[in-house]
């Protein structure tokens, strides 16, 4: 759920061009690679009060929280997540 707010609230605000509404993009995509869906859950939100301050993006860092607390990786570009300790997987 972090990543698709994250894509609507970019996407809304102009920052990030979608070739279809952010709704349809999202689902369309989500079908196609078949991924599912992580809900936000208390225990995830509060986890971010406990990180050290590497990022100061406020849905990466809830990414960092989900990742640690549920033991998945987290598929990304940036460099700042290799400081915090959570497994990454290096996207192009």
């Amino acid at each position: 759920m972090a990543s698709i707010w994250e894509i609507a609230v970019k996407a809304g605000l102009g920052k990030l061009s979608l070739p279809l509404p952010a709704e349809e993009y999202v689902r369309t995509r989500m079908a196609r690679h078949d991924v599912d869906v992580l809900p936000i859950s208390v225990s995830h939100a509060c986890r971010v009060s406990e990180l050290p301050h590497h990022h100061r993006d406020p849905f990466d860092r809830l990414l960092v929280a989900q990742g640690q607390l549920e033991g998945v990786a987290i598929l990304t570009a940036d460099r700042a997540f290799s400081r915090y300790d959570v497994e990454t997987i290096p996207a192009a």
